[in-house]
C-alpha cells in the first residue's frame, strides 16, 4: 500500500499521529462523485511531488515550518463501519488521528467517538458551507448539526463560509457559532481574526478541513466548488496559528480527484497536512505570523 509521504515511523505502537483513510462517500448528496478515491490519490501525489531522489536516496520537501518532530504512522484505509472501533482505540491510547476522506459526513462519526472521551469539543470547521442543515440529517450537509451533542457551539468556529442556506443562517444564530468568512479575513486582517478565533476556541480542539474552503482557482477538485474562497496561504496561516498549541485530531475532506486539474487539489491537501504536522505542539506561545523562519 502507498503511504502518505509524511509518515515517518514503521509501527502504530510508536506513533503519536495516525493517518487514516476513509474511502466512503455514501452519505454525500453532491452531484460530483469520487471523493472515496481521495485518500489513495493524496498519498500517491504526495510521493510524486513532495519526495525527490537525491543520490539514490529519497529526500522530503518540508514546509517552511520545518521537519515534523512527531512520530507519524499511516494506518491505511478503513471502512465507515469500522470508525467506532478504530477511533475508540486511537483516542483511548492518546494518539491523534489525521483523517483523509471521503465525504464530510464522516466527520460526524469521528466526533461521536471523540466526544465520548473528551467531553464538549471546540470544533474548528473550515468550509465554504456551514453544513448546518437540520431538516435533513445524516449527510454531508448536516455535519455540524449532527455533531451538536458532542461540541460546544460557543467555543466552535466556522472559517471560509460563503454559501449558507437560510436554514443554516438561522441555526448559526440560534446556537451562537462564530463565523469568519473570506471577506472578514480580508477586511480585518490576519492578526485580528486569529486573535478573535483564539479567544473563542477552547483547549479541546478538533479541526475539520473541507477543501472547498479554498477558492476553486487553487482547489478545483472538490465536490461542491464555490468562488471567492480562501487562498492556500491564508488557510495555512490560520491553520497553523489555531493548532500550534495542540489538537485532538484533524480531518481533510471532499477532495474529488475526478474533477481535479493536474492533481493540484490532492497535492494541496497533502501540503495542508504537512503544514499542520510541522507546526502543531509548538511550545512557545508566539503566534506563527510573528515568527522568523529559521532554516
Amino acid at each position: 500500500m502507498e503511504t502518505l509521504c509524511w509518515s515517518n515511523c514503521k509501527s502504530y505502537r510508536e506513533s503519536e499521529y495516525v493517518i487514516v483513510g476513509l474511502e466512503d462517500e455514501s452519505h454525500s448528496h453532491a452531484i460530483r462523485k469520487g471523493t472515496s478515491n481521495a485518500p489513495d490519490r493524496i498519498r500517491k501525489i504526495s510521493k510524486e511531488r513532495d519526495v525527490y531522489i537525491e543520490n539514490n536516496r529519497e529526500s522530503l520537501a518540508y514546509t517552511n515550518s520545518g521537519k515534523p518532530q512527531s512520530k507519524i504512522f499511516d494506518l491505511g484505509n478503513i471502512s465507515r463501519e469500522n470508525i467506532p472501533f478504530v477511533y475508540e482505540r486511537i483516542f483511548n491510547e492518546g494518539k491523534i488521528p489525521i483523517t483523509m476522506g471521503g465525504d464530510h459526513s464522516l466527520t460526524t462519526e469521528i466526533i461521536k467517538e471523540l466526544g465520548k472521551k473528551r467531553g464538549p469539543i471546540s470544533l474548528v470547521y473550515f468550509d465554504a458551507h456551514p453544513d448546518f442543515l437540520s431538516s435533513t440529517r445524516d449527510f454531508h450537509g448536516s455535519v455540524v448539526y449532527d455533531c451538536l451533542p458532542y461540541i460546544n457551539p460557543k467555543s466552535s468556529v466556522m472559517i471560509g463560509i460563503r454559501s449558507p442556506e437560510l436554514e443554516e443562517i438561522e441555526n448559526i444564530k440560534k446556537y451562537g457559532i462564530s463565523v469568519f468568512s473570506p471577506e472578514d479575513i480580508q477586511y480585518h486582517g490576519f492578526k485580528q481574526v486569529i486573535g478573535d478565533i483564539l479567544s473563542k476556541i477552547g483547549r479541546n480542539i478538533y479541526v475539520s478541513f473541507d477543501m472547498d474552503c479554498i477558492d476553486p482557482s487553487f482547489a478545483p477538485g472538490v465536490s461542491v466548488p464555490v468562488p471567492m474562497g480562501l487562498n492556500p496561504i491564508t488557510a495555512s496561516i490560520l491553520l497553523k496559528n489555531i493548532t500550534c498549541g495542540g489538537i485532538l485530531g484533524m480531518d481533510i475532506m471532499e477532495v474529488c480527484p475526478a474533477f481535479d486539474i493536474q492533481d493540484n487539489t490532492s497535492h494541496l491537501a497533502s501540503r495542508m497536512i504537512s503544514e499542520l504536522l510541522s507546526s502543531v505542539k509548538v511550545k512557545e506561545k508566539t503566534p506563527f505570523f510573528e515568527k522568523t523562519l529559521k532554516f
